[in-house]
């Protein structure tokens, strides 16, 4: 069976965003460090999870990076253009992207039928309310947290709306030389 893993950059206070605009320059500063792990870990999933909120702007920010080879984020574009893309709204009926199909069925039912389907594992870049309605559903399978030497003291917490406590298991950790942590946890 196939695991849904959670990939995201966090700030030391558990924060994915700040500011008025959603601002994320904290997390691109030490991309050449952390690259070979985000990579690898795109390489080991065929098929991208996206709430609908999401993916108007993270579809087409991603297809516009695929058309700059010299982006310094031009690998992680060719990866995310290529994986298969799973919209999940209960207001858009079909895709007007590329590669991208819409589930408007219920959350635990279209991710575990996903799950069941032939393929690498699945894996959730973000959108903080779609990660906190699958953190509530408990359907992560593994997280990897890329926990930023930066405190933002507000903006979009990462396990925001859970209505009970969410144990996990420490797998690994990799301390990077920028003073990123990349921290793999699992389902207690």
């Amino acid at each position: 069976m196939r695991k849904l893993k959670l990939q995201m950059q966090i700030s030391m206070d558990g924060f994915v965003a700040a500011g008025p605009n959603d601002e994320q320059h904290w997390v691109t500063w030490a991309w050449e460090e952390i690259r070979p792990q985000v990579l690898e870990l795109a390489d080991s999933c065929d098929t991208v999870l996206i709430g609908r909120k999401l993916a108007v702007d993270y579809i087409p920010y991603w297809q516009e990076v695929f058309t700059r080879p010299e982006d310094t984020m031009h690998e992680v574009a060719q990866r995310i253009v290529a994986m298969q893309k799973v919209v999940f709204s209960k207001t858009l009926d079909r895709s007007v992207w590329e590669n991208t199909t819409v589930a408007n069925g219920e959350l635990a039912t279209e991710v575990d039928r996903l799950k069941q389907q032939p393929g690498k594992d699945l894996i959730v870049y973000g959108g903080t309310s779609f990660v906190s309605d699958l953190l509530k559903e408990d359907l992560v399978d593994e997280y990897y947290f890329f926990v930023n030497p930066v405190a933002l003291g507000h903006g979009d917490p990462v396990f925001n709306g859970l209505s009970d406590f969410c144990q996990l298991t420490l797998k690994n950790s990799t301390r990077y030389n920028c003073g990123i942590v990349l921290m793999h946890y699992a389902p207690r």
